[in-house]
């Protein structure tokens, strides 16, 4: 008798880290657990978190990928793809951010491996992106077209892209509600503390920030106008939530300013607890994809103030359940969150919002999405 395992199709995914991997395809790499595909994944160990895919079933192979294109170690990297790659068959492969799905995309079809799956979670060229992203990433992004058997993206400038490298809707494009946000987890009803952990009078005003410290997220864009905010209305604080190479600088920029009310609380796992206990949800980022943490503010039902780019705007609409804000634009900034922080009527009314529009993104339907898109590419 053939050995059972021997017959069991295997689905490849793969991403530069484990984290990724871990934070955001949990759910669909249970997908096909569960219709009995044996689910591998490749990624570098070095950032953490490998335990947790390995803890699902997953048999993991460590891949030194590098996030920047131009390491060395991206050599040693295909390298032993080519050798798993010339070990194993894979049924189907879905890679994920920019190195690891171009070193896999082209290993793969190299080595006459199963179709192949790029989700993009925001490409590096954008509207107003530096010039040398449109030649790096745009170029790559053409060059692997051919490796590529469906490209699925979840906004809509991506969208317009994916059809300028030659993508087909509906063929080889795919449009995603993201990946998904559980919505009954953002269901808590008066079990947070965060508020009195933190010592913040019931009445006073939260606005959150929850990102990774890193330039991108651009926490200086509210820091810088934070004191001007506070003329308004003193009784409002600021948690920032998240670590990163940032932090450092941006404590001693809140010390040296003086800046009062705001709470660096670091990396936390009760998210849904700090989203409860908020009044407003905030993200300036200069670059995003289709952030989850706006998504899961909705699925909170909270406003939101975010500036005004690719992503970020598919998710909230002006006037309706937050406020756009353009770049660097520092009025606009103070008066849409003057005009929440003064008005609980119009946080409650956008809130409401909030939650209405978030429902195309829960993890249910983005899971019969990638149901659909998976099924058109793995061979019975």
């Amino acid at each position: 008798m053939v050995d059972e395992l021997m017959l069991k199709k295997k689905i490849f995914f793969a991403a530069t880290i484990y984290g990724h991997l871990a934070a955001f395809h949990k759910p669909f790499i249970k997908l096909l657990q569960d219709k009995g595909y044996e689910v591998h994944a490749a990624a570098n160990p070095d950032h953490g978190r490998k335990e947790e895919i390995e803890e699902m079933g997953v048999i993991c192979w460590d891949i030194p990928f590098s996030r920047s294109p131009y390491q060395l170690s991206n050599f040693k990297a295909v390298r032993e793809l080519i050798k798993l790659f010339q070990k194993y068959y894979f049924d189907l492969i879905h890679v994920h951010t920019p190195v690891a799905a171009f070193l896999v995309r082209y290993t793969a079809k190299k080595c006459k491996q199963g179709p192949v799956l790029y989700t993009a979670h925001g490409f590096h060229f954008y509207k107003g992106a530096p010039i040398q992203n449109w030649l790096i990433y745009y170029t790559a992004e053409k060059l692997a077209r051919r490796w590529t058997d469906g490209l699925i993206v979840m906004n809509k400038e991506d969208y317009r892209n994916g059809k300028r490298l030659g993508f087909n809707e509906n063929e080889s494009l795919f449009f995603t509600h993201g990946v998904g946000v559980s919505l009954d987890q953002y269901s808590v009803n008066g079990e947070a503390n965060v508020r009195e952990q933190l010592g913040i009078k019931k009445n006073d005003v939260v606005v959150t920030y929850i990102a990774e410290l890193n330039h991108n997220k651009n926490h200086l864009f509210l820091l810088r106008n934070w004191k001007k905010i506070l003329q308004y209305n003193s009784n409002v604080h600021c948690l920032i939530v998240g670590k990163g190479e940032k932090e450092t600088e941006l404590k001693k920029y809140v010390e040296q300013n003086h800046l009062k009310n705001i709470h660096f609380l670091g990396f936390r796992n009760d998210i849904p607890m700090i989203l409860s206990d908020s009044d407003i949800i905030t993200l300036l980022s200069f670059r995003e994809g289709l952030p989850r943490c706006i998504m899961e503010a909705m699925a909170s039902g909270k406003p939101l103030v975010v500036t005004n780019i690719r992503g970020s705007r598919d998710l909230v609409k002006h006037g309706v359940n937050g406020f756009l804000v353009d770049l660097e634009d520092d009025q606009s900034l103070i008066e849409s969150f003057v005009n929440l922080i003064n008005d609980k009527k119009l946080r409650e009314q956008m809130g409401q919002a909030s939650l209405n529009e978030i429902q195309p993104y829960s993890l249910t339907n983005v899971l019969h999405e990638m149901q659909k898109i998976y099924s058109r590419f793995i061979r019975e």
